[in-house]
């Protein structure tokens, strides 16, 4: 998609026209549109969520116009901004239009950083689909859209950020999307170097020996049923040499989920590609961070296996070590995920010398019963530090909420005849987080659970059907705070 910010605009150049419009000032400049008669009608009042398609002529061309009403200007979330002007770009796409643009400067809407951001965002990943082997005739035609301002230079490096950052959200989406055959821990890999190459981040891959030279048995006990070798994938940039601060990213890297032993049912198993989204979010954040060459340390790991079936898979009833020393008893081999980040969580904190540490996971079926579709879980050590987190998806127009930690809990992960179990029971989601904070060294740590929100089950808003790319611009945006 090809984005221009413009002064100045006529009308007939475009197949279409997005139109905002305050519910509290509701009129329009630059055209003729019978506002009053669509408000008597009840058809279109500006309010919050409402869109209205009609076709205008202009200098003897057909135009088609959106008008999207953003409701009270007070009132104007981040989240909503994104949602409605993907909602629009999809009723012009839906009409083959592909030669657009967004009136920021007119009517009753002023252009700001919020509303350029969210236009720039929205557009491109509500473009986005994922048909890749579908065998049908692709359109050769890229969108363009030219969004009105009145300050050009003002908003160009907000716009440039935006679209890096909607892209690597992207990068995130597709990752997810892929089907297990085709992306596992091998590809995954070298698609990670790749990514490091064309960005700028430096990429380590462990193999095998090296993994477990450095006895992540936890990790190994989990990918030892299949027949694809795991990988460990470590991500640096160093944007900051003068800094000690390293902002450490643990994301969960199941590139299948079978359930091991403990196997899943065939309508369970069917998405269980998806099951490293928290891998894809960290990677997509990677791409942004480097390509944006923000001033500041970030280091990002994934643990890359499958969880199979085969004579080597570990059983529920097993004992076994960790890279930290810790030992675990194995209630069911489907929880699996917090086995793979413990190993993890001990590298990037031992090895790496992070200072703050973040793990992110498709983690408990449980975190869907916690906040559903509409929002991540999440669990923390430091008030300060979440609060952070907490602000980076607030300003992504992403939803987070915190779950509450009481010693109770933390005495569900014990075990009588090991160091702690892997199945300690409910609240699963908050028991499954705190087993890996066992693994955080004490540092300020963020614990999120992408269960619910990594997949959509429809296009909506600048979501589509399949892989959310999910906490990707989050992870970027807290590490730019870190620059302050």
């Amino acid at each position: 998609m090809k984005i221009l910010l413009k002064n100045k605009m006529e009308i007939s150049k475009y197949d279409g026209i997005i139109i905002p419009i305050y519910e509290d000032k509701l009129k329009v400049d630059i055209t003729e549109i019978p506002l009053e008669q669509l408000k008597e009608s009840n058809k279109f009042e500006g309010k919050e969520n409402d869109l209205y398609k009609l076709t205008i002529l202009e200098e003897g061309k057909l135009v088609e116009v959106v008008l999207v009403g953003l409701g009270k200007k007070d009132k104007l979330s981040y989240r909503k901004i994104l949602n409605i002007l993907g909602e629009s770009y999809r009723l012009l796409k839906n009409e083959k239009v592909s030669n657009f643009a967004l009136v920021l400067d007119a009517n009753n809407v002023d252009s700001n950083e919020q509303l350029v951001r969210a236009s720039v965002e929205s557009f491109i990943m509500s473009d986005y689909k994922f048909d890749h082997y579908k065998k049908k005739e692709r359109s050769s035609e890229e969108p363009k859209v030219d969004i009105i301002v009145n300050e050009i230079d003002k908003y160009e490096n907000i716009k440039k950020e935006a679209a890096t950052i909607a892209l690597a959200n992207l990068i995130s989406r597709k990752l997810v999307n892929e089907p297990a055959n085709i992306l596992n821990p091998k590809t995954l890999s070298k698609e990670v170097e790749h990514l490091g190459k064309e960005k700028g981040f430096e990429v380590e891959i462990l193999k095998l020996k090296e993994i477990e030279k450095l006895g992540m048995e936890s990790f190994l006990s989990v990918a030892k049923g299949s027949d694809i070798e795991p990988r460990f994938i470590i991500m640096r940039y160093i944007g900051n040499k003068d800094s000690d601060q390293i902002l450490g990213y643990v994301g969960k890297g199941l590139t299948y989920d079978s359930g091991g032993l403990s196997i899943k049912p065939t309508s369970g198993m069917v998405d269980m590609k998806s099951d490293m989204a928290g891998a894809a979010a960290v990677i997509g954040a990677m791409c942004a961070i480097s390509e944006n060459k923000l001033n500041t340390n970030v280091v990002g790991v994934i643990a890359a296996c499958e969880n199979m079936i085969s004579g080597n898979s570990y059983r529920p009833g097993d004992i076994i070590n960790s890279m930290g020393g810790k030992t675990i008893f194995i209630g069911n081999t489907d929880a699996e995920g917090r086995l793979t980040l413990i190993d993890a969580m001990e590298y990037i904190v031992t090895k790496e010398k992070v200072t703050k540490v973040l793990d992110i996971a498709t983690l408990t079926g449980a975190a869907l019963h916690c906040t559903g579709a509409a929002a991540s879980v999440a669990i923390s050590n430091n008030d300060e530090f979440y609060k952070k987190v907490n602000e980076s998806f607030d300003f992504s127009g992403e939803q987070i909420w915190r779950m509450p930690v009481f010693d109770e809990y933390k005495e569900l992960i014990k075990h009588h005849e090991a160091d702690l179990t892997n199945t300690a029971g409910n609240p699963g989601t908050i028991t499954a987080g705190l087993f890996i904070g066992e693994f955080n060294g004490d540092l300020p740590w963020v614990h999120i659970d992408i269960a619910g929100t990594s997949l959509s089950t429809k296009e909506k808003g600048i979501l589509s059907k399949g892989a959310t790319g999910i906490a990707t611009r989050p992870l970027y945006y807290l590490a730019k705070e870190q620059q302050k």
